[in-house]
Formats: C-alpha cells, structure tokens, sequence
C-alpha cells in the first residue's frame, strides 16, 4: 500500500463492534474471533488468496445478525439480543438445552399460562424456526459481503457459518467437505472466542474437543491444538480491544485499501444492515440520505458536504443495532425505560463512527439527527448556533422520511399531512430554510 492509503480491514474491524452490539456480545467479539481464525489459518498454511477471504469473512460473519432479530424477537416475544447471546453458548442440538433455553426466555415477565403457550408454539416447530432464521442471517450476510466487493469465498464463508460437520446445522443440512472450509474456520473460531473470553482457554477447548465430530472439523480441532500453550497469543487474543493486532494477520499482498468509491460502498451496505434491524425501518437510511442530498443541493452544498451528509445520513442509525426490537417494533407508547434505551442510541452511533478513521469528522453530524434549535433534542441537548447547516438538514430529512413511512402504531403519512406537521416546528424546533427547501422539493423528494 502507498504510504497515507487507508486499509479497507481498518474500517470493516471498526463497524464490527455495531455487529457485536446487534448480537448482545461483548464489544470486539468479531475482532477477536478474526484473531483466532487467522492464527489458525496460519497453522493450517492456506495460501493467501484464501487468508484474504477469511479474513473479511471472520469480520464480517455477523453482517446478516439484524435481519432475523425482529423475527426472533417475535417467536419469542423476548429480547433478541439477550436471545443471541445465549444462543452461542449452547449446544441447541441437545434437545435438554434446547427446551431449558426457550423456557428460560420465551414471553419474560408474562404470566405462566402465556409463557407455557409461548413455549407450546416454539416447540411444535423448532427445526423450521432455527432454520427460517439461521436462514435469513446467513443469506443477508453473505450478500452484503459482496455488495462490498469481497470475493465470492467470503460470502460463501458466511452463508454457511452455522452448517455442521455431522450436517446437524443449519441452514442447507451442509456435513463434512461439502461445507466450505472458510466456514468452518468460522463456525470453530467464534465459538472458541466465546468460551475462552467467558469460561477459560482450557473450558473453550474441552468444549471444541467435545464438539469435534460433530459441530466441528475434527482435523481443525486438532489444528487448534497446536495454539493451546501459547498464553502470550490468548492473552493477546482475549484482550478489550485486539484491532491493532489484526493488520499483521492480513496477508500483506492483498491488502486492499479504502477509496472514496469503497468508503461509498461500506456506509451503503451498512445503512442495509440498519434498516434490517426492524421491518418499520426497511429503507429508513437510504430515504433519509436521498431527502438529505436533495435539500442540500437545494441550499447550495457543495460536492464535497453533499458526499459526507449522504455517509452521515446512511449511518446516523447505526446505534440502533444496540437497541431491542420489543423497544423498536413496540406497538404502543414507550415508557420512560423504553424511551432512555431508544435515547441512547444516538450515543451508540457517535461511539461507533468514532472508531472509524475517515468517519470520524461526521460522527457528531450523524449522532446529531434528534437534536432540535431550541434545545429539547437528544442526545446531547444542544441547539441554536451550536448545529450545523448540515445536521438541520439531516434532522428535517429523518423526520420527513419517519412521517412518510409506516411504523409499527400507525400507517404512512400523505405528503400534506407530513408537511404540515413539520410546519408545526419552523424556526422552533427545525429551521427554516431547511423546511422551506423541503416544501418546494415536494413529494417527488423521496423518490
């Protein structure tokens, strides 16, 4: 790479901690998991082209994780993320853990008889669910790995990230060779990761040894082996934050480094991701950044404000991967928890795009999109002078999409009647120039 060129692994690791956060794991779960399945690539010698594959894979295998959480959240009527979290530290095949594990979480904090009858509809159909959702999770992962431009042997890692050797997985019933080794580099290192950061390298072994066979490549298992007495690697490995550990384990002749076009590229694909999240928000992003680059346009931006209102715009949500669909797709006023979970997400979307080098200098814009002029937004309460030309746009351009769009207590709104409610907030709440520029747009603008 020329010197001052930016590794695209750089910003893939960054955005992997909103993927953690989607999951419930403990943020950096999907650097460290890379870690692992590198050094194990390393110990197989798999030649670099297929070290280069892995490695955006192990970054990015939980890319498709928002697609499923409304649908999990629904069968269960549970948190998903405290639903995926738990989900990775079972063995769901043994059917005693399976049922321990939907009483344990279906319908909490309702009454026994709406638990039990929970628990009845998950039972009488376990394979098609796990299936349906493993399903989702893996297909969208794997197309967002090529939206990116990664190799087809990414994608295909991704896809069956949860098929086992025994063919007891998901979703294609996938055993032995005809799963993609990519794949099972990723099924072993996520698992290792998860065990060894909770329970203990020596607890995380046992339950790869037990696994063998079975969930596992048995010739992989032993591969792993080879890295068990290593302390200073595990050390290294199960540290907070291991980002700056993983450019060494990039096979350094195929590095690929982060263009305009490519940074274009991630913040679309993860504006995908976002909106999967909720089928309130499907588009919700990409919407935002169309109403945000027409009404810019509108008051004279140039190229170069335009292009970092669009990245803003496609990821001022991103925070919303940390928040619970009970609480996004809720069908009914939050209550003050709800509403100080929802609040929060802004902070996650600023704490996110921090972590990104070349996303940094719009963090602030993004997280900024619920702030108002007279100071009785969120997250951070400000107003007046101290938002930008940019973030009024962006403000004005999510509340004219979340009008126009259907959400889970009402349907959409028709274009005089959003416009009239955004009216309401001229020059108090919203500016004025930006309202105006919109008003003129007309409907055509979220086309």
């Amino acid at each position: 790479m020329k010197e001052g060129e930016l590794r695209f692994s750089e910003i893939v690791s960054a955005l992997s901690y909103a993927l953690d956060l989607t999951e419930g794991q403990v943020l950096g779960h999907s650097a460290r998991t890379a870690l692992i399945g590198m050094r194990l690539a390393e110990v197989l010698e798999l030649p670099a082209d297929e070290r280069s594959a892995l490695f955006y894979a192990l970054l990015l295998k939980d890319a498709g994780c928002s697609s499923n959480a409304a649908r999990l959240c629904a069968v269960f009527q549970a948190d998903d993320r405290t639903l995926k979290q738990e989900h990775k530290r079972i063995d769901w095949r043994r059917t005693t853990e399976a049922v321990e594990y939907t009483v344990r979480h279906a319908a909490p904090g309702r009454s026994v008889a709406k638990r039990v009858a929970r628990v009845a509809a998950i039972a009488s159909r376990p394979d098609a669910v796990g299936k349906e959702l493993i399903a989702i999770r893996c297909e969208r992962g794997a197309d967002i790995a090529l939206m990116l431009g990664l190799p087809r042997e990414t994608a295909e890692a991704i896809r069956s990230l949860d098929e086992h050797w025994d063919g007891g997985g998901h979703a294609a019933g996938l055993s032995g060779s005809q799963i993609p080794l990519l794949g099972r580099i990723l099924c072993l290192s996520q698992t290792m990761e998860v065990f060894a950061r909770e329970q203990g390298v020596d607890a995380a072994y046992e339950v790869a040894r037990r696994r063998a066979g079975s969930w596992f490549d048995p010739e992989l298992v032993e591969g792993l082996g080879a890295l068990r007495a290593d302390e200073a690697f595990w050390a290294e490995a199960l540290a907070a934050d291991v980002r700056g550990l993983l450019e060494a384990h990039e096979p350094e002749d195929r590095v690929l480094h982060a263009d305009e076009a490519r940074l274009d590229r991630v913040a679309e694909a993860f504006a995908r991701v976002i909106d999967a999240k909720s089928p309130f928000t499907y588009r919700h992003s990409e919407r935002v950044a169309l109403v945000s680059v027409r009404v810019a346009e509108r008051l004279g931006f140039g190229g170069e404000e335009v292009r970092q209102l669009r990245r803003a715009a496609l990821l001022h949500d991103i925070g919303k991967l940390g928040v619970s669909n009970l609480i996004l797709d809720k069908n009914g006023p939050l209550d003050d928890t709800e509403w100080d979970a929802m609040r929060a997400h802004t902070r996650f979307t600023h704490a996110i795009l921090q972590r990104v080098a070349p996303f940094r200098e719009f963090a602030e814009l993004a997280a900024s999109h619920h702030e108002r002029l007279d100071g009785r937004g969120y997250h951070r309460g400000v107003g007046g002078d101290q938002l930008s030309t940019a973030a009024r746009v962006l403000s004005v351009a999510d509340v004219c999409e979340a009008l126009s769009a259907e959400r889970p207590y009402r349907g959409p709104l028709p274009w005089d009647e959003v416009i009239g409610i955004i009216a309401k907030s001229r020059g108090t709440a919203l500016d004025e120039a930006c309202c105006d520029a919109l008003a003129e747009l007309g409907p055509a603008v979220l086309e």
